[in-house]
């Protein structure tokens, strides 16, 4: 199937920077040249600059024109899904417990919630070929007559959870990764009897209005879960 020419005007541009062509701070030819050397519209060549700057591969300034930018190297793309890793896939979950309670300290702050603002719990037990390899915790913000539906909880992914009551489309995510030891409780539930440590990914969900909506905290054993980021530019090829 034949590109669209915004995105045929896209591959060009980043085809250039890769070979060196176009170098960081080098101005990318204007609007009205590339409408004149792909014959198209400047709403069709603005939607393809505008692709770019999203992308991070190029800076629009306003009277001046575009420029690549001088690439991020601090700067990776973390996959992750808390169901799968690159050693195992979670293939069995046991639902502990679902219920309403009112926020610790915690919820409190990391939501940003009156401590009289009710929430739901979720916790469950993931497991790999018949081990338990996780532990988790999610917490949502409670709004009357939202449905709780254990069945559908119990599978779910948490942006999967919040999707029953807002577009995925409209939640802002954000990670934070951590090790700790385990607690008496998690040792207990994943079995453990050694210094094992923990590999902790806690994710908060937001609005489009940037307000928190919920809370997740997966707890994995350090030798059941292993991630992987790549640099945004790796896709040049």
């Amino acid at each position: 199937m034949e590109l669209p020419i915004y995105q045929h005007i896209i591959e060009e541009i980043k085809k250039k920077i890769k070979e060196g062509v176009l170098k960081p701070g080098d101005a990318i030819p204007s609007e009205n040249s590339l409408c004149d050397t792909y014959g198209v519209s400047r709403m069709t060549v603005r939607k393809g600059l505008a692709i770019l700057v999203n992308e991070g591969y190029i800076t629009s300034i306003p009277g001046k024109g575009s420029f690549v930018n001088e690439p991020d190297s601090k700067k990776y793309i973390l996959y992750y899904n808390e169901m799968a890793n690159l050693i195992n896939t979670i293939d069995t979950t046991k639902l502990i417990e679902v219920k309403i309670i009112l926020p610790t300290p915690r919820l409190i702050d990391s939501l940003n919630i009156p401590q009289s603002k009710k929430i739901i719990m979720v916790k469950r037990i993931h497991y790999s070929n018949g081990e338990a390899v996780a532990y988790d915790e999610k917490y949502l913000i409670y709004y009357k007559g939202m449905p709780i539906v254990e069945k559908e909880i119990k599978y779910s992914t948490f942006p999967e959870i919040v999707s029953r009551y807002t577009s995925l489309f409209a939640i802002k995510k954000e990670l934070t990764i951590s090790a700790q030891m385990p607690d008496e409780k998690i040792s207990k539930y994943l079995s453990l009897y050694n210094a094992l440590p923990l590999l902790v990914v806690e994710q908060r969900l937001f609005n489009t209005q940037d307000k928190p909506i919920g809370l997740g905290i997966t707890y994995y054993r350090g030798d059941s879960c292993k991630l992987s980021a790549s640099w945004p530019f790796t896709d040049m090829e």
